[in-house]
């Protein structure tokens, strides 16, 4: 389907490099930006990468024109929450700053789309733990906090100009590639799922379990988990949806339903056959207690229909990239 350009920042990051997959298998033409701090070389599988800072302001223009770049899909950002909380203007300068600068390249240049890479904190505590798109935004820590500050500024360029854009905002995303070809290769990762895989196959000794006394049924947070192929899915949708002409949109991206620490941990110990040794230590700060999706209107717009919607898949799919890893470790 060679045609326009498509600029992926952060596409060989853990999301981005699935949604770079799944863009190349569809033909389209596709140029990475990653500074590689936190991505893979391995992990881009189409396309050309180019190393360098998303705020590099002459770097991106360069891109956008060399590459005739319409569509910017907007990965590259910190997102480690209990960081976020330690040392905020680290998060505020990258996650914030650097996308400013993006916006303002991508303005300037013409693109027609963005597709923005947000995130459920923003949301912070939701009454009931459950959150549409149209609930109050109320981060509760700086990542969130520096998430919500690019929606604004996408907002309102696309009130100011022609550019369209789909918010996407993450629930908790786990998983890897069914057929093995990439997944999470992060180094000291904190998602759970990766800790607790990493746990499971030795590259760890024990997984932690932030609080133990919250108002859920066995005590630990409660999250609504979505595999990473279909996280990546919904990135192609929205494409679709704004090539045929869609109007800006934020959408949820989770499955509409939670399972608790525990209950996750349990899913690895299914998948691994044996126990997982768990140390249980207090809540950390801007954790909420149950954070889980209204997902009806991703369904609705864009026609997407998840297909991996399992934690038993989700954590098999996680385990077995582990499993890969300890035998071809990324680069």
């Amino acid at each position: 389907m060679q045609g326009k350009g498509i600029l992926v920042t952060g596409g060989a990051g853990y999301i981005g490099s699935h949604v770079v997959r799944q863009l190349g298998v569809a033909g389209e033409r596709v140029v990475v930006l990653d500074n590689l701090s936190t991505g893979f070389r391995s992990a881009v599988t189409h396309g050309t990468l180019v190393e360098g800072d998303t705020g590099d302001s002459a770097l991106v223009a360069r891109l956008l024109r060399d590459f005739d770049v319409d569509t910017v899909m907007h990965f590259a950002a910190h997102t480690v929450v209990p960081e976020s909380v330690s040392n905020p203007l680290k998060y505020y300068s990258n996650n914030t700053c650097s996308s400013q600068r993006l916006l303002a390249c991508a303005s300037q240049h013409g693109v027609a789309h963005v597709i923005f890479s947000s995130t459920a904190a923003v949301y912070g505590m939701p009454p009931g733990g459950r959150a549409a798109e149209d609930s109050p935004t109320s981060p509760i820590n700086p990542y969130g906090s520096s998430k919500l500050m690019t929606e604004w500024m996408l907002r309102d360029l696309s009130r100011a100009s022609a550019m369209r854009h789909v918010t996407l905002r993450y629930f908790n995303v786990a998983g890897a590639h069914p057929g093995g070809v990439i997944g999470q290769s992060t180094r000291n990762a904190t998602l759970l799922t990766k800790v607790a895989c990493e746990v499971a196959v030795g590259k760890r000794p024990y997984v932690s379990v932030f609080g133990t006394d919250y108002d859920t049924p066995d005590g630990t947070g409660v999250r609504d988990y979505i595999h990473v192929e279909d996280l990546a899915s919904a990135h192609i949708r929205s494409l679709d949806y704004l090539r045929a002409g869609g109007d800006s949109i934020t959408l949820n991206c989770g499955y509409g339903h939670g399972y608790s620490v525990r209950e996750l941990l349990a899913a690895v110990e299914r998948a691994c056959g044996h126990r997982l040794a768990v140390r249980e230590e207090p809540r950390r700060p801007g954790d909420p207690p149950v954070l889980v999706a209204v997902a009806e209107r991703i369904r609705s717009t864009l026609g997407w229909q998840p297909a991996y919607d399992d934690i038993d898949v989700i954590v098999h799919s996680a385990l077995a990239w582990e499993q890969r890893l300890l035998v071809t470790p990324a680069s």
